[in-house]
């Protein structure tokens, strides 16, 4: 993988993720409910996508010659709401919303309600076969735009995600890339001892995908690079394993199981903000 991105590209994806994570924190908090270990790890993948990769235009969301992004693993949905927020989708002021009753932000993403979002998530596997479909339908009509889903390692467990990794490849969807956001960790504890889904890599490349390792997907060099790299390869789906760390950012969330699906206490909150904040003023 080429080292591409420029230092000033890098200090804007690092200040975008920074921005994000605070937002998050904030909706978690104001919330009291919802996802926050497996948000917080997906923020540097999203930041990546959303400032540097994919071809949008949030004054225009549904114009069709945009790339498509797909959050299969829908229970992240405040670190989506956040980066659209960031993006420019929608004001700011909706994120204090999050799971409130008439809200657009709802607990997982609906695309019926909000602007930006390209498919409804929730129930795991589904959200990953709606992207091979948007991507095979993108090649029957010749269309040039891409498809991006963002997987939890969780998610692999189902079975639903294998029917749709074989479809991709038999049709030869050069136009899709998946990133599983490898943080090792789901609800019930260690993926290891619930259900190992590994090795990771070997079954995409034997399902006929072409599987690379993001060994830092915090890392925003290596993230643009793969992307780029995932842009050139033809005849097959690209799959991004990138490696994570569940509650990035926040020291007492990070590698906690117990964060998985968890938001902040008032206290906790005020804790993780502070942590954020003192990282933006390093800037």
């Amino acid at each position: 993988m080429s080292n591409t991105l420029k230092a000033e590209t890098r200090e804007l994806l690092y200040h975008k993720a920074l921005i994000i994570r605070t937002e998050l924190i904030k909706m978690l908090g104001l919330s009291g409910s919802g996802h926050s270990g497996g948000s917080l790890s997906a923020v540097d993948i999203l930041a990546s996508l959303y400032f540097y990769e994919l071809n949008i235009d949030p004054q225009h969301p549904d114009k069709q010659d945009r790339d498509r992004f797909v959050l299969s693993k829908g229970h992240a949905a405040p670190a989506l709401y956040a980066t659209l927020a960031e993006r420019g989708y929608f004001p700011k002021d909706l994120l204090a919303g999050l799971r409130k009753l008439g809200s657009p932000l709802q607990g997982h993403p609906d695309y019926l309600k909000l602007a930006g979002v390209d498919a409804s998530t929730g129930s795991l596997g589904q959200g990953f076969s709606w992207a091979v479909g948007m991507a095979l339908a993108a090649k029957i009509d010749k269309k040039a735009h891409r498809v991006y889903a963002l997987l939890g390692d969780g998610e692999l467990q189902e079975g639903m995600v294998w029917e749709a990794a074989m479809a991709a490849a038999h049709y030869k969807l050069d136009n899709l890339t998946a990133i599983v956001d490898n943080n090792n960790l789901q609800i019930d504890g260690p993926l290891r001892d619930v259900m190992s889904v590994e090795p990771i890599l070997d079954k995409f490349n034997a399902f006929g995908w072409a599987a690379f390792v993001i060994a830092d997907g915090h890392d925003f060099e290596q993230i643009v690079s793969a992307l780029e790299q995932a842009r050139r390869i033809k005849g097959q789906p690209v799959l991004l394993l990138a490696r994570t760390i569940k509650g990035k950012g926040c020291s007492f969330m990070e590698n906690k199981v117990e964060w998985h699906g968890a938001a902040p206490g008032p206290d906790e909150t005020e804790r993780a903000l502070k942590e954020l904040y003192a990282q933006q003023s390093a800037l």
